[in-house]
């Protein structure tokens, strides 16, 4: 049985568009440089008028006192118009910044496009893949990663959204889900470049985990009556000050007065530490809120777009409506510096007002934070996906499959390799087939054949379109045995390296969903006998645990556990020639086992005597 997306229908709706991506992004770049030379105009004029209003202020006040016809009224006009046009001039290089961003934007797509984007995006070089069984195998994160080449997101809550994506497989329910969104999500290039182009401290100023503890920490200012006998005993000091202005009574104020520093004094450690981290928490926020305004303005039909919409709100209140509240607050609380607020402070307990002020807000609106960031993070992961499947739309979605085990590609190739320079492959480890077994010489392309289909399954489970044409799967977990090396500081060998991630794999094993394993030159630190009956008893253990995969090896004693002995490993294999003094490789898998090696020739041809 299959479910989920169909790929061909998903590429119909991409040829729908009249451009091609790089079509399309070549003429919006094009525009997007225009604004910014348009608006770069703009600033010179605007420099150049301030520069010639304090000039002409400076003579015009020169004349006026020479000629005793000096008024205030001229520098006040001078200084009106000054500042009205400071004001249009920040307008006109915040337009400009935002164009240069979306120049940015098209460009480093174009670069994904024209592969030719190593460099140009964020690397997830922060994501701890310590404890995952094939992202440094597979190149996940780092420079030239798969990482890099999605990536689209502006705050740490998406990147983290992203990342947790392609190191853990998500279930199926989830994938159709995301297929549905990002199906909707990949001709809104608008929204894409809107989110791109806001604010540039976005990425840097949004402290999700500082933000999601300030928000879920305990009320400091427990006691709730403290705050009705706070504003009873302002409206009494007012009302005291009236009657000593009106009948000359003093008494009943000071008396008010000293019980109202009694009780500022108390609270004060506490109402201190709410409001000043009232403050830090609203500077997140306010970048928060920019990005939740843009998403609360844009419409969707997949239900998932819809339900994380739905998240952005609390108590019916959208998000960025209820951070506007939070910095109304923090407007109180910043009046504390006016010198005439500060001496109203006791008398008014107004301090202690605001404060309170503060915790309700956070009492109504502070679980909801978490959902916003999280909302938030899952948007920005399915644009990342969304804008990969439209610079990409001859990689479809993957079909989910029901049943045993399975990997079945067509035409599979390796996303991080330039489409020049990529050769596809059909692989297939289903029904009776459930290992491969990979022979071939040095340089002949196994290792990369390998993570075509592990980064491939890693995009399939994460929810993401294929470099296949097509990729029929039942939901799978990688285990990856490809770039092992010793440790120095654990004093451990690369053999024991290799050992120790083989039997993490094969604890694996014992979870579901099943595990596609990829073991690259396998057991190759030990000797011949011990690799081939470690090899052997280690691929059965694995098979006997429902897991299905491939190995790889230029040591032809391994292939004979394929076929004759073990109808459930078929083996195939990369072949390759020497033609005029030269190695040529044609990266093409073939059935059966390698009949040549070219260790002596490849010594040979580098000059070695052998």
């Amino acid at each position: 049985m299959r479910y989920g997306v169909n790929a061909v229908s998903d590429n119909t709706s991409v040829s729908h568009s009249a451009t091609s991506p790089s079509e399309e992004y070549k003429r919006r770049q094009q525009a997007r440089e225009m604004q910014v030379a348009h608006f770069e105009k703009l600033h010179r004029r605007f420099g150049n008028l301030r520069i010639l209003i304090v000039i002409a202020t400076l003579i015009a006040a020169w004349f006026s006192i020479h000629r005793d016809a000096f008024s205030p009224w001229w520098l006040l006009l001078s200084f009106v118009l000054f500042l009205a046009i400071a004001v249009l001039h920040a307008k006109v290089l915040r337009k400009r910044s935002c164009a240069e961003r979306a120049v940015d934007f098209y460009r480093n797509g174009l670069a994904r496009i024209e592969d030719r984007w190593i460099g140009t995006g964020q690397t997830g070089a922060r994501i701890d893949v310590h404890s995952s069984l094939y992202a440094t195998d597979l190149d996940l994160f780092g420079q030239g990663s798969l990482f890099e080449l999605l990536s689209l997101a502006r705050t740490r809550m998406g990147e983290d959204a992203l990342a947790a994506w392609l190191l853990s497989p998500s279930p199926v329910t989830q994938l159709t889900q995301r297929h549905a969104a990002i199906d909707e999500l990949r001709t809104r290039i608008d929204f894409r470049e809107d989110i791109v182009i806001l604010g540039e401290d976005i990425k840097v100023g949004i402290h999700p985990d500082a933000l999601k503890q300030w928000a879920e920490a305990p009320n400091q200012l427990t006691h709730r009556w403290l705050r009705w006998l706070s504003l009873l005993l302002a409206i009494s000091a007012v009302g005291a000050a009236i009657v000593w202005a009106e009948i000359g009574t003093k008494a009943p104020f000071f008396a008010i007065l000293i019980v109202e520093t009694a009780l500022t004094a108390l609270l004060r450690k506490r109402t201190s530490a709410v409001l000043q981290a009232t403050e830090h928490a609203l500077e997140d926020l306010q970048l928060l809120s920019s990005l939740l305004g843009r998403l609360e303005r844009e419409q969707f039909e997949a239900p998932r777009l819809q339900a994380l919409k739905a998240e952005l709100s609390s108590h019916h209140l959208a998000g960025s409506q209820a951070i506007a509240r939070l910095r109304t607050i923090v407007e109180y609380i910043r009046s504390l510096e006016n010198p005439l607020m500060r001496g109203l402070n006791i008398p008014l307990m107004y301090e202690v007002q605001v404060a309170y002020a503060a915790e309700g807000w956070r009492s109504a609106h502070g679980t909801a934070v978490r959902s916003w960031l999280t909302a938030t993070g899952e948007i920005e992961a399915l644009l990342s996906l969304s804008g990969y499947s439209y610079e990409h739309p001859a990689d479809p979605f993957p079909e989910f499959l029901e049943g045993p085990p399975c990997f079945s590609a067509e035409q599979l190739g390796h996303p991080l390799i330039p489409a020049a320079k990529c050769v596809r492959n059909d692989i297939s480890v289903c029904g009776e087939t459930r290992a491969l077994l990979i022979s071939g010489s040095n340089m002949s392309g196994k290792s990369t054949l390998m993570r075509a289909v592990g980064i491939n399954t890693v995009l399939a489970m994460a929810g993401g379109p294929v470099r296949a044409s097509r990729l029929q799967l039942t939901p799978l977990q990688i285990g990856a045995s490809i770039l092992i090396n010793d440790s120095l500081q654990e004093g451990s060998s690369r053999f024991y390296a290799e050992i120790t991630r083989l039997r993490q794999i094969c604890d694996l094993a014992e979870k579901s969903p099943p595990v596609l394993f990829l073991l690259d030159e396998l057991l190759q630190g030990t000797n011949s006998k011990d690799r081939l009956l470690g090899a052997e008893g280690l691929v059965r253990a694995l098979l006997a645990s429902g897991a299905i995969g491939l190995i790889s090896t230029h040591d032809l004693a391994i292939t004979n556990i394929g076929d004759q002995k073990d109808g459930r490993l078929h083996n195939v294999h990369l072949q390759d020639e020497i033609d005029n003094g030269k190695m040529k490789f044609d990266f093409k898998l073939h059935d059966g086992v390698v009949t040549k090696s070219n260790g002596v020739e490849l010594m040979r041809l580098i000059g070695l005597k052998v």
